[in-house]
């Protein structure tokens, strides 16, 4: 009996992790893994040290939203480079870029030069990379992926590594800002860097083949936007994740004042409870991970929205670090079944000469939402108070996750 239940589990955990089989994949998991711990060392380095330097919850959501804009005002553009040139190519140059990025900051800091000015600068800098790395990355998948099959399980575990990154980074950074300061955070992520663009030189990618084609960039958006729009999956979940984008994910933004004026803790505080909310969407991905198909997806994504909001709503009475931490990971949990259960769908359902523009159609939906986000939720904890703001975008996301799931009619190909 008990060999039979080993050998489930055996089989269970190598259905979970199918798609490092291939090379390609497996250079790419590996090296992204090494990478995002860094990103998000920088993420958590950039809010805490805005926060220090202006002591303004306001100016959170402002920095927040100048180093997103780009994204959002680029992606599109960066989507139609997706679908007509090399995505390999182009991702070196992104991860090269993103690394002497990180350097600079690290340089600032080390030498006490570092000012708010600076961390808007390097912010809109990193925003114009990312609105070409986020598409590209996303539409790089399916190069690295040899069985279309497994396309699903491979989103999922980029979910993982990103959150399995999102577990680890926050927490370490706490720790190191406590400890020694801003300036560690941004080099190691600077250092961290050299471990994804060596897994990109290492792996072995066949010469994409392109259209030629006379149509303008803009044509070619249009086109993509066209398609997407009228695509009754694509365009309803892409509906959501713009609104649920925009109110309740830039929750996050709040979270370096939530632990220091609510919490009454320091950067240790503040990356616990990162982390938690990190713990909820690794078992998301690791939920994803494991399910055979994208039967039912659909259906699963306006609930786990539904969770993420009550999630959010029940968080915002939190008055303890433990009880914030446990509603953290429910949060962490039902925003990314959300989010990468929308990129799994899209991604299996879209024409593939469309790939790159439809997922610069989610990046804008996804991060280019939270510039404005940023803005709105850092506008209205001055005015409400955080708890209220906090409390406001859970209510917004069920609402819309209700009405949005009640009309969202997917076609006969097994979504719901």
């Amino acid at each position: 009996m008990q060999q039979v239940a080993d050998s489930s589990a055996k089989k269970s955990l190598i259905h979970l992790f199918r798609t490092l089989k291939y090379r390609n994949y497996r250079l790419f998991f590996m090296g992204q893994s090494i990478s995002l711990i860094g990103t998000w060392l920088q993420l958590i380095a950039v809010s805490w040290l805005v926060y220090r330097l202006t002591g303004d919850v306001f100016m959170l959501g402002l920095v927040g939203f100048l180093s997103r804009i780009p994204t959002f005002l680029v992606a599109p553009f960066a989507g139609v480079v997706a679908d007509r040139y090399d995505r390999y190519k182009i991702l070196i140059w992104t991860q090269v870029l993103s690394m002497l990025q990180a350097f600079i900051f690290a340089v600032l800091v080390f030498t006490g030069n570092i000012q708010v000015w600076h961390t808007i600068v390097l912010g809109v800098s990193l925003g114009l990379i990312n609105a070409f790395d986020v598409p590209v990355r996303q539409s790089f998948v399916v190069n690295i992926v040899e069985d279309k099959k497994d396309l699903g399980n491979a989103i999922a575990l980029n979910s993982s590594m990103v959150n399995g990154a999102r577990l680890i980074g926050p927490t370490a950074a706490g720790l190191l800002i406590a400890a020694v300061g801003e300036g560690w955070c941004f080099l190691i992520n600077a250092i961290s860097f050299v471990a994804v663009i060596s897994s990109l030189l290492m792996m072995k990618i066949k010469p994409m083949e392109f259209k030629n084609t006379n149509k303008s960039g803009f044509l070619e958006f249009k086109e993509g936007f066209s398609y997407a729009y009228e695509h009754k999956t694509i365009s309803s979940l892409l509906l959501l994740l713009s609104i649920v984008s925009l109110i309740a994910i830039p929750y996050q933004v709040l979270m370096p004042a939530f632990a220091r004026e609510i919490l009454k803790g320091g950067p240790k505080m503040f990356g616990f409870l990162m982390a938690a909310a990190g713990l909820g969407a690794l078992f998301g991905a690791l939920y994803l991970g494991g399910r055979r198909s994208i039967i039912g997806l659909g259906r699963t994504v306006i609930l786990a929205s539904v969770l993420f909001g009550a999630g959010l709503i029940t968080f915002s009475f939190t008055r303890t670090v433990w009880t914030s931490a446990i509603f953290l990971v429910i949060t962490g949990f039902g925003m990314m079944v959300q989010a990468a259960g929308t990129n799994t769908i899209i991604q299996t359902v879209v024409e593939e000469d469309k790939r790159g523009r439809v997922m610069s159609l989610y990046t804008m939906a996804f991060m280019g939402m939270h510039p404005f986000g940023s803005l709105l939720v850092g506008k209205l904890a001055a005015l409400l108070g955080m708890p209220v703001t906090i409390c406001i975008g859970g209510a917004v996301c069920c609402l819309s996750a209700v009405l949005i799931g009640r009309k969202m009619l997917f076609p006969a190909d097994g979504l719901k």
